[in-house]
């Protein structure tokens, strides 16, 4: 089904784009081929990062070799004054590629990929010194709805702060240590995975997709996370209060045990408290750090990072002289895992950049708006592939498929104002896609980056999940869908 879908979406593109350019369609079928084998990684076990980055390098070495209409239709005017309006060779094509067209998007992935890196340490540092033992303290009982409602509270609130793999990793960690049968942690993993991609959708630090809308200058903090908290919080309420049935009154648990982790034994309650307020409070900092100083976000998670690690250099000075190791094989595991998914990103990027450079991106919105003409139905079509496209590809894609509107007079003078105003700085588009992406991605575990974690932790099977969750996570997504909608319709 899913190679289907995108045997069409490249005959769609092939017949609408302008260019006709042979490499156009050999570029296009290199991408969709790599989309369909990360669709299926769970049956071909190729990890999807090594898909990703072959077939953006692969992609790139083609362009650079066939750059030269590309780079007339795409970017005349620079390129004229890049030669001086002179003759010009495949090397200057070459060389006005590498630094006036790769450099861009090299230097908007370096952001984006400098965020991601200084956000997994600084929660790695917080969970090496304990400063996330409370929500294992305070979620530890028999109590099924109890233990249900505590977990996913927790995640949406972490997943508003940090990104949502980080937050789904390090809550798994906590139900193994606290839920002892398989088969309930089975449950409570795929809501703690709905909270995360809900939570993440939340703020525009709290997944990748929404990083990357809002470095685009796309939306801004406030504004998107008002337009999104209500939705959000629907689709994981639903979810969790039906699966919540699903569990019997009470289950066993795990009883505390002491062991070893790290330099967890050397800090008392008023350090870690000091810690998780520099963390998260720092991270919550950023959006405010860059509309003061207009810096790259990026750099006010280094400065938070920075300041974190000082702190933790200071209360842990004493078992730093004693040589004993600050982080167990957990973390490093940990750090693994979200490392592998920064490669995948990048790979993923450097696709979407090669689609928007052979024009296919522009062709997709002209089709999108003479033929659908409807955001809410883009959304839900969106939606509907990232249950077995993981979402991060698909949202990276639709994203770019259109520009910021400065103005509803910059768009197609054909368009409506109604239809236009939601390609706008803060408009409607941008919003829904992130919403569908990331909530609808969750229909399937191979759907989220979260929900593929799960089904390698608990060994959950895409047909058990398709059972029992996704009918529940069906079911919050349109709910919350409809309330964005109805929201929208009275602030009109």
């Amino acid at each position: 089904m899913c190679g289907a879908i995108f045997i069409y979406i490249a005959y769609l593109c092939a017949h609408i784009n302008e260019s006709k350019h042979p490499m156009t369609y050999a570029i296009l079928s290199l991408i969709l081929f790599g989309y369909v084998l990360i669709a299926y990684e769970h049956l071909t076990h190729i990890n999807k990062a090594t898909i990703a980055l072959f077939a953006a390098v692969v992609g790139w070495i083609l362009f650079m070799c066939t750059g030269t209409d590309f780079v007339l239709k795409m970017h005349g005017p620079e390129f004229a004054e890049f030669t001086g309006g002179g003759a010009f060779t495949s090397e200057t094509v070459k060389q006005f590629i590498a630094s006036n067209v790769f450099i861009g998007y090299g230097a908007q992935l370096c952001s984006i990929v400098l965020f991601v890196l200084a956000t997994m340490n600084i929660v790695n540092v917080l969970n090496a010194n304990g400063c996330f033992d409370f929500i294992t303290d305070t979620v530890r009982t028999k109590d099924s709805r109890v233990l249900l409602w505590g977990l996913v509270g927790f995640t949406w609130l972490l997943s508003v702060n940090l990104d949502n793999l980080t937050t789904t990793v390090l809550m798994l960690m906590i139900m193994r240590r606290i839920v002892q049968q398989t088969r309930w942690r089975a449950w409570i993993g795929s809501a703690i995975v709905i909270a995360a991609n809900c939570g993440g959708a939340t703020s525009v630090i709290g997944d990748l997709t929404s990083l990357v809308v809002w470095t685009k200058g796309a939306v801004t903090p406030t504004d998107f996370t008002a337009a999104l908290i209500l939705p959000t919080l629907v689709a994981t309420v639903i979810p969790t209060a039906l699966i919540s049935r699903a569990l019997p009154s009470h289950i066993d648990i795990i009883r505390p045990s002491t062991y070893y982790r790290g330099d967890q034994s050397t800090l008392h309650l008023w350090q870690k408290i000091a810690m998780l307020v520099v963390g998260l409070g720092g991270l919550w900092f950023i959006p405010t750090f860059h509309r003061i100083t207009l810096l790259p976000p990026f750099l006010g998670a280094l400065c938070v990072l920075g300041v974190l690690w000082v702190l933790h250099e200071v209360m842990n000075h004493r078992r730093i002289k004693s040589n004993q190791p600050l982080f167990t094989a957990e973390d490093r595991q940990f750090q693994f895992a979200a490392l592998q998914t920064v490669m995948y990103f990048v790979g993923i990027f450097l696709c979407v950049a090669l689609l928007i450079e052979t024009g296919v991106m522009g062709s997709i919105s002209a089709w999108c708006d003479e033929w659908i003409h409807n955001i809410y139905i883009m959304s839900i079509a969106i939606g509907a592939i990232s249950a077995v496209l993981d979402n991060i590809a698909l949202v990276l894609t639709a994203i770019n498929i259109y520009p910021v509107a400065e103005s509803i007079a910059s768009l197609s003078p054909t368009l409506d104002p109604s239809y236009a105003d939601a390609f706008l700085q803060n408009g409607q588009y941008w919003h829904l896609i992130i919403y569908s992406g990331c909530v609808a991605g969750c229909l399937l575990p191979i759907g989220n980056v979260s929900g593929f974690t799960l089904m390698k932790a608990e060994e959950v099977s895409i047909s058990w999940y398709a059972r029992h969750i996704m009918p529940k996570v069906f079911l919050g997504w349109g709910v919350g869908l409809g309330i964005y909608f109805l929201v929208d319709l009275w602030l009109r």
